[in-house]
């Protein structure tokens, strides 16, 4: 079958952007095809720094001829509706429909017979579609037309069958051609296909697969690094920004100036990836950064890269200069001082929510607090969180900010007597940043990261600058992340505000800290006193981002619904309990305990609709005495086990044995279910079967709640 080539050439296209692109193009183009009747599985996109593209194996030549059926209003509908539905048939009159009858009468049908068009009158159709349509995160209008892209648009090439396929986009050129690398071959290429296409790039010096540049600078960095003696310090954000801006990407050895080795590490690793897009290396030896940096040139120079690395090293030792200085500046006095403490004072936090400083006391004041349950050292909790934000007005982080923490860290390592969980925390305390960040394990940068997020999330929620949809620009649901997983990866039992801990949790505690006056400053209004909507509103939060996470872990959402409705706050139970129902229910007893869980509450759904039950009812206790068959009887005895079992074991958090208790009942009730009329005529039968029902359920709710779950 034949083949669509689809190239977008133009100015470069910002690394950052290039792979995203590819998927919005391949989602817009099978969106606009398949919307016209052409489906395709084979595709492979491609992106460059000054192309964009896809191809697509066994397209058919033209889109499925449409056979159907479109039944339209009743006979003797008003002429509005006969209409409407002569115009959706494409009919010209009522004549040209058939009369169809069935049990509900006369219908008119319309038989749609077309045939499908040819693929290439519908690439030009939809192809314009995906050019103006494209979700660029920024992009600018040619002087030429109106037509907004990322950059300037020179040229659109489009082949199928190995014919070229004129698309109309404003005055932007379509011809059947592309262009080798801007220096090394810039004449005119003319492919007969892809292969031909991506063979003849790659000879003209452009590689089109950004995952072959990838594979290619790595593999040669690593190479070069190798034959010198050196260690590559690897990262995969900047490989990926790198790929992006090389269509022939050269990998280079340049060298600094050993002096700069005395700066802190962060510092030279910031400037060379964030400002120059240069990979660190180590001594394999020591471990230590090495005075060479690892560039990607987009050229194959004559003198074998010697001068273009001779270049970027001089911009390099500019930049280092500049970071010399100002860390030299910061070396001067210790990381504390009463001067960096009024600075932050001065500096505002949140015009509602106060200073830095102010921020300072309140996470101190916390950590202390947090001590108990992390099991942390309060001396050293309190040294930590009085210079965990100091480094934000010293120079370097000013020049910086990327490094804010890791100068601080570094600062106090110089100041003789500082405890190493002192410097950690300065730093963690910040993470994780991300989901993939690394989670804090000491304990004291663990007790000051939970207290500095907690702070941030209470202070937020009490002015009411929660996150919409759209917007969360204090960064809430990152930080209501990174404390449940703090949480999670230090199984750390804290009481965070549902169920029965409402008045006595750690969001409490936070929230109580802005009780405190500030000079009659804006902090004293965020206090209103312990409000229960207030906690609960900021747990179910912090629940969801649980959710999401469990979720991302492959849990059910139902699983975790289920156990959240319980109300317990204690995060590391609750995975725990959703881990062992998970498993629970994979087996053939959960399951047909599921399934009966589904019966005995549409039963009392049932009754209760027909005011022949209550919610009320459901707290007395089963007649024994009017136990009549030997199923119900063998049903209140299992259930008079497997209860306070399952309870003795939820008790211990011992999830797994509470499930094994449960799973005694499912041979009695599925002999309940068999051999047992629920609905007897006599009342009190009845009722008391329906309370075996009801005990049922509330043996399942000692671990979860099966209403809950699907299925």
């Amino acid at each position: 079958m034949p083949q669509l080539l689809l190239e977008l050439f133009s100015e470069e296209i910002p690394a950052r952007m290039q792979k995203r692109a590819e998927e919005d193009l391949l989602k817009l183009v099978r969106e606009k095809l398949s919307a016209r009747g052409l489906s395709f599985e084979k595709v492979q996109t491609f992106s460059a720094p000054r192309r964009l593209g896809l191809v697509i194996d066994d397209l058919a030549a033209k889109a499925a001829d449409v056979n159907e059926e479109k039944k339209g209003p009743r006979v003797g509908a008003p002429d509005q509706a006969v209409q409407g539905f002569l115009k959706s048939a494409g009919l010209k009159s009522i004549d040209e429909a058939q009369i169809v009858e069935d049990k509900k009468g006369a219908f008119y049908v319309a038989r749609v017979e077309r045939a499908g068009r040819p693929t290439p009158e519908i690439v030009q159709e939809a192809l314009p579609e995906v050019v103006r349509a494209f979700p660029w995160p920024k992009s600018m209008r040619s002087g030429e037309s109106d037509l907004q892209w990322v950059r300037p648009l020179h040229n659109i090439l489009c082949l199928f069958d190995g014919k070229a396929v004129k698309i109309d986009v404003d005055t932007v050129p379509s011809e059947p051609v592309t262009w080798g690398h801007r220096f090394h071959a810039p004449a005119r290429i003319e492919p007969k296909d892809f292969a031909d296409y991506a063979t003849k790039l790659r000879a003209a010096k452009v590689e089109i697969d950004r995952e072959a540049r990838k594979a290619r600078i790595i593999e040669d960095a690593r190479k070069l690094c190798a034959a010198n003696m050196l260690e590559l310090v690897e990262d995969i954000g900047l490989l990926e920004e790198v790929a992006g801006l090389a269509e022939w990407p050269v990998v280079l050895l340049g060298e600094m100036d050993p002096s700069f080795l005395n700066l802190p590490g962060e510092v030279i690793r910031l400037s060379m990836r964030t400002h120059q897009k240069y990979f660190a290396v180590r001594d394999p030896k020591t471990g230590k950064l090495a005075p060479h940096f690892i560039t990607v040139a987009n050229i194959d120079a004559k003198d074998g890269g010697k001068a273009i690395a001779a270049g970027n090293a001089r911009v390099l030792s500019a930049r280092l200069n500049d970071a010399r200085f100002f860390w030299d500046t910061d070396k001067k006095a210790p990381l504390y001082t009463q001067e960096r403490k009024a600075k932050l004072q001065k500096i505002v936090f949140h015009q509602k929510l106060g200073s830095v400083w102010d921020k300072v006391e309140r996470v101190k004041a916390l950590a202390v607090e947090l001590c108990s349950v992390t099991g942390a050292d309060k001396k050293l909790v309190e040294d930590a969180a009085i210079l965990c934000k100091m480094d934000l007005v010293t120079e370097t982080v000013g020049e910086f900010p990327e490094l804010q923490g890791q100068i601080g860290r570094q600062l106090s390592l110089l100041t003789k007597g500082t405890h190493h969980s002192v410097a950690a925390a300065i730093e963690d305390h910040y993470r994780p940043l991300g989901p993939n960040d690394r989670v804090p394990t000491d304990k004291v940068a663990v007790t000051l990261a939970l207290a500095d997020k907690l702070d941030t999330l209470v202070g937020f929620w009490a002015i009411d600058e929660k996150p919409t949809g759209s917007s969360d620009a204090y960064g809430l649901r990152r930080a209501a992340l990174g404390l449940v997983r703090m949480i999670l990866m230090n199984e750390l039992r804290l009481q965070l505000g549902a169920g029965a801990h409402v008045g006595n949790s750690a969001i409490v505690e936070a929230l109580r800290l802005y009780s405190v006056e500030k000079g009659g400053g804006p902090i004293a209004s965020v206090w209103g006193g312990v409000s229960t909507d207030f906690v609960q509103s900021l747990f179910a939060f912090l629940a969801d981002r649980l959710k999401v996470q469990l979720r991302d872990q492959g849990k059910r959402h139902d699983l975790v619904d289920a156990v959240f409705a319980l109300g317990d706050d204690d995060l590391v139970r609750i995975v725990a309990r959703v881990e062992a129902l998970d498993v629970f229910l994979k087996s053939q007893d959960g399951a047909n305990l599921l399934a009966a869980s589904k019966r005995a509450a549409n039963i009392l759904a049932a009754e209760e609709k027909k005011a022949k039950w209550s919610a009320d009812e459901a707290k007395g206790e089963v007649d024994a005495a009017k136990l009549v068959e030997p199923a119900e009887k063998s049903l209140h005895e299992a259930l008079a086990k497997a209860l306070p079992a399952a309870r003795a074991a939820v008790e211990k958090e011992d999830f797994a044995a509470a499930m094994k208790a449960l799973s005694a009942l499912r041979a009695p009730v599925d002999a309940f279910f068999d051999k047992v009329l629920v609905n007897a005529e006599d009342a009190a039968l009845r009722r008391n079967r329906l309370l075996l029902l009801s005990r049922f359920t509330q043996a399942l709710s000692a671990v979860a709640d099966f209403s809950k779950i699907e299925g």
